[in-house]
């Protein structure tokens, strides 16, 4: 069972979107509604027993067609993918639900499309080669472009067309770093390029470096860093309410990748190319997080605020990345999992107070009060609190974490600024988004509608998490440090799918 559990997160959202195309439940909405909800509960169900499969019995190699790496074509769980998995499947949970109170009525397929999404990140996490990681990237990226326009209007069509023709470019820059790596290398098997990456002669280590800094961009493009980074706040801000909130994994794969591949293929195994990333990934997150902060000064509705706390949640793992040790990756991994669920139900709750503000929607300027006024207020206090990091929520924890990672004073003074004048430029940010939409109201009650019982539960579920992850953090960061041991000690990975190669750390 364990076998053939590893496919199981990649097939099922594949499969379970191609029936809600055909009859009879392709003809019924409420059918369809039913059906994607239990998928994504049965998804969840799988990813957790993938996760507890991972961390107690070790890394769970499925080789499809039973070919031997690297030829084959190989999915490997370890704890951080199994993670990441279990995270996207709870984020498609509260996506679906709260998308069945209405919002999957303005366009077709949107089940589907979400289930495709899910598909292509989840096959992203557990890809053991860059060349299907590639194919997942394209797959997650098709189905994001018809969610971002799902519903139609002007703003989400140029939106989505600048989000699409930067895609498409770093598309192609992705395959261009592909062939210079299976040119030097003759493999693209992550396992396998961490070994042959060591053994390179001078003249094609330049090659080589090429290629990782290149795949650095298209990482960076992914998840939005600086100064890749101006796609995202307007994309972010223009989506649906649970569209959004299913992209809030979306710049996670790129922090991902850039935690694989730069740590694993060209980690301090790697010869002369070890770490070819750090010098830059040291100034990419300070001013990721700076941008960060300046944009959420400067926002004017709540959704576009979120965007840019998203991008402030970037910079930290980059810091994360940037300090590239086993407790600092432990670290951003708690962290991620915590700012992927507050920054979804923020998106969420972004929806809901739109709805109750007539025409002034999520805008800081006064308004009518809101019918359910004192329900949203407490739902906002509670993800604002955990995404700017204040205890007793899960924000704190992680931030905490990250910066007691940091061990030169350099380290500290870089990181520890940074991240506190970010954290403050939230802090004030959310005040002032929360004073404006809840105290600013002028006239009697607006005509909005009440919030749906759907959407209430979605929320839940992603707010939930924040305190759960504190009543639970010895464990949880158990489960963190265990997914940074997988990237920070490669060689066990690498003799379980390549038995037949040497050690990382032995010669050739």
């Amino acid at each position: 069972m364990s076998t053939h559990l590893v496919i199981l997160p990649f097939l099922l959202p594949i499969v379970a979107g191609l029936l809600l195309l055909l009859p009879p439940v392709q003809n019924s909405l409420k059918r369809q509604r039913v059906f994607a909800v239990v998928a994504a509960i049965l998804l969840i169900l799988v990813s957790a027993n993938l996760l507890y499969t991972a961390y107690t019995q070790g890394t769970q190699i499925y080789m499809l067609g039973d070919w031997s790496p690297p030829y084959g074509i190989v999915l490997v769980a370890d704890v951080l993918a199994s993670l990441l998995v279990l995270l996207t499947t709870i984020l498609c949970l509260a996506s679906i639900l709260f998308a069945t109170a209405g919002d999957d009525e303005t366009g077709m397929y949107y089940h589907s499309l979400i289930l495709l999404l899910v598909a292509g990140v989840n096959g992203a996490f557990l890809t053991g080669d860059l060349f299907n990681l590639f194919v997942c990237f394209e797959i997650l990226l098709i189905a994001s472009y018809a969610l971002l326009i799902h519903g139609g209007g002007k703003q989400k069509t140029q939106a989505s067309l600048h989000y699409v023709i930067l895609n498409l470019v770093g598309s192609s820059i992705f395959l261009f770093a592909l062939g210079i790596l299976y040119g030097m290398l003759g493999t693209l098997n992550i396992a396998d390029m961490a070994v042959k990456v060591k053994l390179l002669n001078h003249d094609d280590q330049l090659l080589v470096k090429i290629a990782g800094l290149l795949l650095l961009v298209v990482f960076g493009l992914k998840s939005a860093m600086l100064p890749l980074h101006f796609w995202l706040p307007r994309t972010y801000a223009v989506a649906s309410a649970p569209v959004a909130a299913m992209f809030a994994i979306m710049t996670k794969v790129g922090i991902y990748s850039i935690f694989r591949v730069h740590t694993v293929i060209f980690g301090d195994f790697a010869g002369d190319l070890a770490n070819i990333a750090q010098y830059w990934l040291w100034p990419i997150a300070i001013l990721t997080l700076l941008m960060g902060a300046i944009g959420a000064l400067a926002s004017s509705n709540l959704r576009m605020l979120t965007a840019n706390l998203i991008l402030i949640s970037v910079g930290t793992l980059l810091v994360g990345a940037a300090l590239g040790t086993e407790q600092s990756a432990g670290a951003a991994f708690y962290y991620l999992v915590h700012t992927t669920l507050v920054s979804a139900a923020m998106f969420l709750i972004a929806d809901m107070i739109t709805r109750q503000r007539g025409k002034a929607e999520d805008r800081f300027v006064p308004a009518r009060m809101m019918k359910q006024r004192d329900l949203l207020a407490g739902l906002f206090f509670v993800a604002a609190v955990a995404m700017v990091g204040m205890p007793p929520l899960s924000g704190f924890i992680g931030k905490a974490l990250m910066m007691q990672s940091a061990q030169s004073g350099a380290e500290m003074a870089w990181s520890w600024s940074a991240i506190l004048l970010a954290s403050l430029a939230a802090i004030l940010a959310l005040s002032r988004a929360g004073t404006t939409l809840f105290w600013r109201v002028t006239g009697s009650t607006a005509d909005g509608e009440d919030v749906k019982m759907p959407k209430l539960i979605a929320v839940a579920i992603l707010l939930l998490c924040s305190p759960l992850m504190v009543l639970f953090a010895g464990p949880v960061t158990a489960l963190t440090a265990e997914a940074a041991a997988v990237l920070y000690n490669p060689e066990l990975s690498v003799q379980a799918l390549l038995p037949q190669l040497p050690t990382l750390s032995g010669g050739q």
